[in-house]
């Protein structure tokens, strides 16, 4: 394992796709914070590199399928792999998760009506960021990418980053007024469902934040 604690988090997840399970695992930011080293991204944590570093090396030891490494597929793989396993699945989730945030907020409103009412205002706008933010991806973006035109998209990558930092501070914020998604005993099905779809959402858009931050647009621009 050639990674260090100055070693850039991103760049740990490029090299190392399981890692991204031991940053998950201790709330590490691989993906906005992809360009910060491994010894001060484990200090804003509370955290000592070198046990991270252990832990890393225990889970690629591991006996398991092999990941892929994206940072080496073609880039017109990456970006196909980009659309099928988070764009495809974020046109259904983003609306199903409305759908709840709406009904829980509706019925559970009185109970917390300051969490639950910000935390509906927080989510409709990371939806519609999102939102658009794909279709500029879908329409632009890669589409210059994968017709070989990787160089000159420095501007829409620049947009594209910014982005994403908006939607991580959103991430950010849904997290704190759920209380790191600890269901209250009162809560309902519905309210139930809501806390652990709005988890699976923040960990799948981890994923998908790393592979354009630290290798699609890196590797785009370079090509």
């Amino acid at each position: 394992m050639n990674i260090n604690s100055e070693s850039r988090v991103g760049q740990v997840a490029a090299e190392y796709p399981l890692a991204t399970r031991v940053f998950a695992r201790h709330g590490i930011d691989f993906c906005c914070g992809g360009g910060k080293p491994l010894r001060e991204a484990c200090a804003q944590r509370g955290l000592d590199a070198a046990t991270i570093l252990a832990e890393i090396e225990s889970e690629l030891a591991a006996p398991r399928t092999s990941e892929v490494r994206w940072d080496q597929a073609p880039l017109g793989d990456l970006v196909e792999h980009i659309l099928v396993a988070y764009h495809e699945p974020l046109h259904e989730e983003l609306p199903r998760l409305e759908s709840m945030a709406r009904k829980v907020f509706d019925v559970h409103g009185d109970k917390q009506p300051e969490t639950l009412g910000e935390l509906l205002s927080v989510y409709l706008g990371l939806k519609a960021e999102l939102e658009q933010h794909m279709a500029k991806e879908e329409q632009i973006l890669f589409p210059m990418i994968t017709s070989g035109k990787g160089a000159m998209v420095d501007g829409p990558v620049s947009v594209m980053r910014h982005e994403h930092d908006s939607a991580a501070a959103a991430l950010r914020r849904l997290r704190e007024l759920t209380s790191d998604y600890e269901v209250p005993e009162e809560a309902c099905n519905t309210w139930r469902a809501l806390w652990h779809g709005l988890s699976a959402l923040e960990e799948s858009l981890h994923q998908h934040i790393h592979l354009e931050n630290n290798i699609l647009f890196p590797r785009a621009l370079a090509s």
